[in-house]
């Protein structure tokens, strides 16, 4: 992603075909399909979907056997400290990747997105990941509106280049050309939010997908799937695959409140993506003294 990509009013607006030509070198691979769920500390998936008795402090290596990506929801409420993000970097299985919310100072708090200083030291944060950083998001309410656009924009220039972002919106005139102008030149994806507060839009604007299933906020117990799904997440996995040979990556995640039960549901998707999709590890066969967990990966 450039951070430096100039005013992107100075391009003519480009169509999703030949955008995704220029962010995506010919001959590439078709996606990697990067699906998990938001968040992993539930008491209640202990059972389902931890054994029984699972301490919290394993919950994230149990995760891991199953799922190859996580997004951090408890980055929204406040940037994590140092100790926190390189433990979860060795708690977690080589390739795995985190996903991660911007802090609601900067998406939802009057001058979020004058506060540079702090935004790039959360991103220089979620740095200590390594490999393991995947797309940084900013989620934003209803009440902001595209007359931020230009703030917006420069605030995404002034970020550090080497991560990469997505964008949230929850107003519907955010979906222009011009605003999709601006985040194609700038490499960061439109999220595709499932949830009522959602627009319907699901452009694609850079050469990853970002998807989020948010659902009924009404649920508050999640130890098993209480709302049926299923023919929607098969239309899901049929967008992806006519999408997947444009993209370097596609990135979706569940929320409990989609249908009951985050696990259940991704894997869900991917067994209709045709992907693995590993036994939780309560369901699953014991493997002690196995030392490569790269095994369930395969």
């Amino acid at each position: 992603m450039s951070a430096e990509g100039g005013d992107w009013r100075d391009e003519p607006f480009q169509d999703e075909e030949e955008a995704l030509r220029r962010l995506r070198p010919g001959g590439a691979r078709g996606a990697r399909l990067l699906i998990g769920t938001s968040g992993w500390s539930y008491k209640d998936w202990e059972g389902p979907f931890y054994p029984p008795g699972t301490p919290a402090a394993d919950y994230l290596a149990h995760y891991g056997r199953v799922f190859r990506t996580v997004e951090v929801d408890a980055t929204f409420y406040a940037a994590p400290r140092a100790a926190v993000v390189e433990n979860w970097a060795l708690r977690s299985p080589p390739g795995f990747v985190f996903s991660a919310k911007f802090p609601r100072e900067f998406s939802h708090e009057a001058g979020g997105l004058e506060r540079l200083e702090g935004a790039r030291a959360f991103v220089e944060r979620m740095g200590l990941l390594g490999e393991k950083r995947g797309p940084l998001v900013l989620q934003f309410p209803p009440h902001f509106e595209p007359g931020r656009l230009p703030a917006l924009a420069g605030f995404l220039a002034a970020l550090p280049g080497e991560a990469r972002y997505a964008v949230e919106f929850r107003h519907p005139g955010w979906h222009s050309e011009e605003v999709l102008a601006m985040l194609r030149a700038r490499g960061v994806a439109w999220v595709a939010g499932v949830g009522p507060l959602n627009p319907p839009q699901r452009p694609l604007t850079a050469d990853f997908a970002y998807l989020r299933w948010i659902g009924d906020r009404g649920l508050n117990v999640f130890d098993r799937v209480r709302i049926e799904r299923g023919e929607e997440i098969r239309r899901w996995a049929e967008w992806i695959e006519s999408v997947r040979e444009r993209l370097r990556e596609v990135y979706g995640y569940f929320n409990n409140h989609y249908a009951g039960h985050g696990p259940a549901s991704a894997r869900e998707l991917l067994q209709a993506l045709g992907e693995p999709a590993p036994a939780p590890p309560a369901a699953a066969p014991s493997d002690k003294g196995k030392s490569d967990q790269g095994e369930l990966f395969s």
